[in-house]
């Protein structure tokens, strides 16, 4: 079974034809939308099905799709995905930003169980102890 929806990325390896031939094996098997993005330029193509084809989609900058009900919109060179909330998708940077603070915070609250536990044993209670 073919996925509904394919996000391809243009890449230096990539040829035209390799690129026509995945098109046209998506096409063929039933993918819902194709999507291509070049990063070199910031370009985003995309294509929906209609019948048997997939059909150009005359326009990126806000197109909502509908299988994903993801907003595409444009932001100079940079493409921005919007949420079905509205809410914008984190980048990759962002979320490992995200990573990096959960995971401070994480030792920054074990470190203050350590003490309070610490602060619990000089008083003589057992912090284990239920």
């Amino acid at each position: 079974m073919a996925p509904q929806v394919v996000f391809d990325t243009l890449s230096t390896g990539n040829t035209i034809a390799e690129i026509m031939r995945k098109f046209r094996f998506y096409e063929r098997y039933g993918v819902e939308a194709y999507y291509l993005y070049n990063p070199d330029t910031g370009e985003l193509s995309g294509w929906q099905r209609q019948g048997e084809i997939l059909k150009d989609i005359a326009s990126m900058d806000g197109w909502i799709s509908p299988r994903l009900d993801t907003r595409f919109e444009r932001d100079g060179d940079t493409v921005v995905l919007y949420q079905p909330d509205g809410k914008r998708f984190a980048t990759y940077v962002e979320l490992i930003a995200q990573r990096e603070q959960a995971r401070q915070n994480a030792e920054q609250a074990r470190q203050r169980a350590e003490r309070l536990a610490a602060r619990l044993r000089d008083l003589g209670i057992d912090p284990e102890a239920e």
